[in-house]
């Protein structure tokens, strides 16, 4: 494991007020807590984020998360335990999160049309765009990997 680099929220909290004030709209958006966790994790594993991968199954089990699920999310299109709406929250992620190798088609977006009102995607959106942050600050400055303790 290699020492971290620095300790951000620590020497310059302002630095992090965007990506609060995000995750403050996501909170008061009603988005529910289910889809923003898996979101939160499987876009951190297409990153490769170990700090946020931890934080975020500590985060959805404490919020009921099964097991089951945090296991298989990776292969959410191949098992039966995800609904309709969460599968479109996650091909939304995934398409948002691979944004250099892919193009957001209209099929996919009119898909996750039918599942979230205007005012729930950009919820969805927003909370994709602040952990693809996160993911970035904890790789960039190798936030320590089990640090995180929910609750705290």
């Amino acid at each position: 494991m290699e020492k971290q680099r620095l300790k951000y929220s620590q020497k310059m909290p302002d630095s992090m007020k965007g990506l609060l004030e995000m995750e403050n709209y996501v909170e008061k958006s009603g988005l529910d807590r289910t889809i923003f966790e898996l979101v939160k994790h499987r876009a951190s594993q297409i990153n490769g984020c170990a700090y946020c991968m931890d934080m975020h199954t500590k985060d959805a089990r404490a919020a009921g998360e099964t097991e089951q699920r945090l296991y298989l999310i990776s292969a959410w299109r191949e098992v039966p335990f995800y609904t309709e709406r969460e599968r479109a929250a996650l091909a939304w992620t995934e398409a948002l999160t691979l944004i250099s190798t892919n193009d957001v088609p209209e099929s996919l977006y009119n898909h996750v049309s039918e599942h979230f009102n205007d005012k729930e995607l950009m919820a969805l959106t927003i909370t994709i765009i602040a952990i693809n942050g996160w993911n970035r600050l904890a790789i960039a400055f190798r936030t320590p990997v089990g640090s995180y303790n929910p609750g705290k």
